[in-house]
């Protein structure tokens, strides 16, 4: 039987896989779904208790654990509409989403109750703790109640963390959540013995539609990771869980490939001469792969990635390795998937074929390239945005087909491949169409870079590089003699490279896509919690040397999201 509401995902699950752990937490506690479903029932009777009742907002702003499960599933299966709000807004952020949210409860961690202002708190019903569940403070005492939701009514307004613009409420259904179950089982089904190791944010929709509510659904166990998925915390839970399946972003494992494979690739002559040949890098890749598989702990049947483009290095290297990877493709206003593939399927540089049950199309396409705009029909569309009529018109086709504002291509074979963001393709002096993800792949593959953002200054294209200042210190010791001090070898080592940086970009780009420049950010970019970059405080920046504002000084970038 489809499931297509909250709701009855709940009590199916809960009753049917009671004595299996659902939750748990990394060396912490541990939830049976059975008692998920007591949880949920003792959240649902403090909301009721503080007077509300079905439809009423109640915003969910807390770490990953155990109890955000349990509080998501108490607020939608009650009838009312969580607001799940990403922990990395500011704090004026928060006040202002929970305030155009219409939020009249909220549920809260101890770390980002801090941040919120006591005019925000006081003028809620209630506020719960999400570690306990216990009642933080209460306002209002009443006789609320629940109700069974219809599978079109509206179950979570999402604020985005857009990379080009202020956030917007995206509100999806029961049904749009519910059928990301069947997308995801169509493509990879999983099931009672595997376990998910949980470390992106849950308030995110990759990682709660599938890292949470998928696997909840099939009886699988999800541990949650209690601190950021830095080296020296993901290597002994790995370890420790050996985890099935797991989801991340591109940067946990363009990390590992360029500290750790490329790094050591480079360190010397003779491993660059190797690794220069096609069939010596392919088997070097695979005595790597085996080593990530033993690091991962031997079991990892599924490893999801997205959010963000993957570097083309780092996924050559995941495919010759033999890592059992999959890039998926979609939106938050998609809840979120709109094209994937099982790893046993991935071909280098496409996101797999359309999920079961969507269809894709390209709207204006151009003739030279065969690219255009990437439109979708699909059960998992949102309602619209929050508040927002004007941008909710603005993001479907006339024949309400919705826009994703992302530029793709199809192979003969209908796999899509994904160029770059529309309003961040760059027009060049011939009318040539430049995509800067593109370039910014080639750039990050240099092992002394971390992170690079191309952009468009009076004609000119410009890298923003911010430098991985580990690898750059490390070569310095060869220089440190020839100058008085640190900061003038590292001044002196900066520049030299900026000219080799160039020259490596511009021998692997087209003619149209070459750099004319290349600026050092000295600080690390400013990000989403999905850790893509904020293009829009970057956008026609300028020339360092110009002495331009920086992000705080409001660049006159903008765009969609």
């Amino acid at each position: 039987m489809t499931i297509n509401t909250l709701y009855g995902l709940v009590r199916q699950s809960t009753e049917r896989f009671a004595s299996r752990i659902a939750f748990s937490m990394y060396e912490g506690e541990e939830l049976t779904y059975a008692e998920v479903g007591r949880r949920i029932a003792r959240v649902q009777e403090t909301l009721t208790g503080a007077g509300l009742g079905p439809g009423d907002k109640v915003a969910l702003l807390s770490s990953n654990m155990p109890n955000w499960g349990v509080c998501y599933l108490a607020v939608t299966s009650a009838g009312m509409v969580a607001v799940p709000i990403l922990p990395d807004f500011s704090g004026e952020e928060l006040d202002m989403i929970i305030e155009h949210s219409e939020a009249r409860a909220l549920l809260v961690s101890d770390r980002l109750f801090t941040r919120l202002s006591k005019r925000t708190i006081e003028r809620l019903n209630v506020v719960v703790r999400t570690k306990n569940l216990g009642v933080i403070s209460q306002r209002v005492r009443g006789e609320g109640t629940t109700a069974v939701p219809a599978p079109d009514d509206l179950a979570v307004i999402i604020y985005t963390s857009g990379t080009t613009s202020k956030p917007k409420g995206v509100m999806l259904t029961h049904r749009a959540l519910c059928a990301q179950v069947d997308m995801s089982s169509a493509i990879f089904p999983i099931g009672g013995e595997d376990t998910f190791l949980s470390v992106l944010p849950l308030s995110h929709t990759y990682e709660c539609s599938i890292g949470m509510i998928y696997p909840f659904s099939m009886g699988a166990r999800v541990v949650y990771l209690d601190r950021p998925p830095t080296a020296s915390a993901l290597m002994p839970a790995l370890r420790s869980v050996r985890p099935t399946v797991m989801l991340i972003v591109p940067l946990i494992i363009e990390k590992i490939y360029r500290h750790q494979v490329l790094a050591k690739f480079n360190s010397n002559g003779f491993w660059r001469t190797l690794y220069r040949v096609g069939f010596m890098r392919r088997y070097l890749h695979r005595v790597a792969g085996k080593k990530l598989m033993k690091l991962f702990g031997r079991r990892l049947r599924f490893l999801g990635i997205g959010g963000a483009k993957l570097d083309r290095g780092a996924e050559q290297f995941l495919l010759e390795a033999r890592v059992p990877y999959a890039i998926g493709y979609g939106l938050t206003e998609t809840a979120p998937l709109l094209a994937g593939a099982a790893p046993a399927q991935v071909r280098l540089g496409s996101t797999g074929p359309q999920a079961p049950g969507v269809e894709l199309r390209l709207e204006n396409v151009d003739a030279r390239t065969r690219q255009g705009e990437i439109v979708a029909l699909t059960p998992s569309v949102m309602l619209g945005y929050y508040k927002n009529p004007e941008a909710t018109a603005e993001a479907f086709t006339p024949d309400g087909w919705f826009r994703t504002g992302d530029l793709g291509e199809f192979d003969k074979d209908g796999w899509l491949y994904i160029k770059g963001r529309l309003k961040n393709m760059i027009v060049g002096p011939g009318g040539e169409n430049i995509y800067p993800e593109d370039i910014e792949s080639v750039l990050n593959s240099h092992v002394c870079i971390a992170d690079s953002i191309v952009t468009e200054h009076e004609g000119r294209l410009v890298a923003l590089v911010h430098f991985n200042r580990e690898e750059i210190e490390a070569m310095l010791d060869d220089w440190r003699e020839e100058w008085a001090t640190q900061k003038e070898a590292w001044e002196a080592k900066t520049e030299q490279l900026k000219k080799e940086i160039m020259d490596f970009v511009n021998a692997k780009v087209s003619r149209f896509s070459r750099i004319s420049e290349v600026v050092e950010e000295k600080e690390e970019f400013v990000k989403t919690p999905t850790h893509k970059i904020k293009r829009f405080l970057y956008n026609k920046r300028g020339k360092a040397s110009g002495g331009e504002e920086g992000p705080q000084g409001g660049p006159s970038g903008s765009g969609a999201r």
